[in-house]
């Protein structure tokens, strides 16, 4: 996910999405405006406070002043409270949008991204960085614009009250931007790695976590929190980083402004005292000198966090510039409702990313209506042809067909909604038992999902359950046992009521009872039904209209349990080892 990102991109995301709120960007602005100009003017109140009441001694026009600057500092504080408001609400509805964005490409990234990219430094980025670009838009932004706006509106009333003074503060200003010149890229490049070595803190918390049982049942808690220790050593020691440079930018800007604003009290006080201008001139001179500073000041330490935030941005745009490897075909899937389809294998070559090549020129032909069973040792590649079916991968040369039509060829969509799957491992969601069961089919009604728990045998247990079918499962269905889950998974198959199904040894993680039980459930559900198992038992190749024998990527042979067991020896061994042990 290394890939470059510009300033400029970074801020054309940032825009196109800023413009969706264009009118809450525009209230923003006007009260931030307000508020600017009211603390400007405020200026001009002390000086008319101080020449015309205090040194004329005339308390009448002194009560007007500070009547008047009571009024300017509320208005100035309602114009705040908008600017805060909207500025901050602009901040989180981005960030929300931001995340929408992210995760809907995420789900079109096939399962070859995930497979080399850590789960928890993408989480990480897709929290943590969104939540440090919501701070910089709803705030840091924010202070930096109005900050500008006050050091601008400061200097131009600078400039009419005292030319000579403001020339001396604009001779400072080199000073001041020296130190961001120099500082503020260096503030950028370590924020980016402060936050990707929080990514990989989070991706290590995640697998550990995941893989709990493994972790406690070696005893492996202390290496675990040495590994974690490390990392977050790593993180600290970028955050280091960050943090000095960003303090030496603070300071310098601070030092340049507070000494430039005494070397120009000095010289206004000396002009006072020459009667070159009045001691309310210099007062209010000096309000704006101090604006003009804290405004400088303000920018120095937003800076950090805008870097931050532009570092941030590139990591989400590297996920959203990270291109899916399999494209949606354009045509509809054609299906003859009479008749589940056939599916052809023609000449497939196929290897996994920087792996040998699995398949070369593999032919099959699962005729319609078909239940062929996949037999073979590990790593014949009986699961990587349910992977490439779904598209999950692409085979580098040949194709394969559902009916007439390449499935490279056909909608993503349609393709997939014709397959129903139950895998080995099955996945539960931590949802209720009728979420999970409806995944496939979400409109579902739950007689419609009851019907189908019964036809999985599922409904006995589920019933038993503290709230029925709308008992919570927690997480990865961790409460109910591997019998249950794959109930659940077969239920969720038959409600998808799909023409293909696609079985990875559905039955491998249930007793004898519930074995027999769902056998008769697939049974019923393969009626009418292409499909094609990978098959660890006998009682599944023996219901099988066709076995293919797999070894290293190839066929070698096929037929019925009968015919194999009489005229093929790596079927017979393979038999007598697996499955009639």
């Amino acid at each position: 996910m290394d890939i470059p990102i510009t300033t400029t991109e970074v801020l054309r995301w940032v825009g196109r999405h800023l413009a969706h709120y264009r009118w809450q960007v525009a209230g923003a602005i006007v009260a931030l405006f307000i508020a600017a100009g009211a603390w400007l003017i405020l200026g001009q109140g002390i000086k008319v406070a101080v020449d015309e009441g205090f040194i004329d001694n005339n308390p009448s026009i002194l009560n007007t002043a500070v009547v008047a600057v009571l009024i300017i500092c509320l208005i100035a504080s309602i114009a705040t409270y908008f600017r805060f408001y909207l500025m901050s609400l602009l901040g989180e509805r981005i960030s929300a949008d931001i995340r929408n964005e992210v995760f809907a490409h995420l789900l079109t990234l096939p399962p070859s991204f995930f497979a080399k990219t850590r789960t928890g430094e993408v989480i990480s980025r897709f929290t943590s960085d969104t939540t440090v670009l919501q701070t910089v838009i709803g705030s840091s932004v924010s202070m930096a614009v109005r900050s500008v706006v006050t050091f601008i509106g400061a200097v131009v009333l600078m400039a009419i009250t005292s030319p000579i003074l403001t020339l001396c503060v604009l001779l400072a200003v080199p000073g001041v931007l020296l130190p961001l010149r120099i500082l503020a890229p260096r503030v950028r490049t370590y924020a980016k790695e402060s936050q990707d070595k929080i990514a990989d803190l989070g991706a290590h918390v995640d697998q550990a976590l995941h893989e709990i049982t493994t972790v406690q049942a070696f005893n492996a808690q202390s290496f675990e929190q040495q590994l974690f220790k490390q990392r977050v050593g790593h993180s600290l020691s970028a955050a280091k980083k960050r943090i000095h440079f960003r303090s030496q930018l603070i300071g310098a800007i601070m030092l340049v402004s507070l000494a430039a604003i005494t070397t120009i009290a000095w010289i206004g006080a000396r002009q006072v005292f020459a009667d070159e201008m009045s001691m309310g001139e210099l007062s209010a001179f000096l309000f704006y000198a101090v604006l003009a500073g804290g405004s400088v000041a303000t920018i120095s330490e937003v800076i950090g966090d805008v870097q931050r935030g532009v570092g941030a941005s590139e990591r989400l745009l590297q996920l959203l510039h990270t291109e899916p490897s399999i494209y949606s075909g354009t045509q509809p899937l054609l299906q003859d409702t009479r008749q589940p389809p056939t599916i052809r294998f023609e000449k497939v070559t196929f290897a996994y990313p920087e792996n040998p090549v699995l398949f070369s020129e593999l032919s099959l032909i699962i005729n319609s209506g078909e239940k062929v069973a996949l037999v073979g040792p590990s790593g014949a590649g009986k699961t990587s042809l349910f992977q490439l079916l779904l598209r999950f991968y692409q085979p580098q040369e040949g194709q394969i067909k559902i009916g007439s039509q390449s499935i490279e060829q056909v909608r993503l969509t349609d393709l997939r909604n014709t397959i129903a799957i139950v895998t080995q491992e099955p996945v539960i969601f931590a949802t209720t038992v009728q979420e999970n069961i409806a995944y496939g089919r979400p409109e579902a009604s739950l007689a419609e999902i009851k019907k189908a728990a019964k036809a999985a045998y599922a409904d006995d247990f589920i019933e038993q359950l503290e709230l029925g079918y709308d008992t919570q499962l927690g997480e990865r269905g961790v409460r109910l046992s591997g019998g249950q889950r794959q109930r659940i998974a077969i239920a969720r198959a038959i409600l998808a009521n799909r023409p293909i199904l696609l079985l990875d040894e559905a039955t491998s993680a249930l007793d004898a009872r519930s074995e027999k039980m769902v056998q008769h459930a697939l049974n019923r559900l393969m009626r009418g039904r292409t499909t094609i198992v990978i098959a660890h038992r006998l009682a599944t190749v023996k219901h099988a209209d066709r076995i293919v024998v797999m070894e290293k990527g190839s066929i070698k042979s096929s037929g019925t349990h009968t015919e194999l067991l009489e005229h093929d020896a790596l079927y017979r061994e393979y038999a007598e080892l697996q499955l009639l042990s």
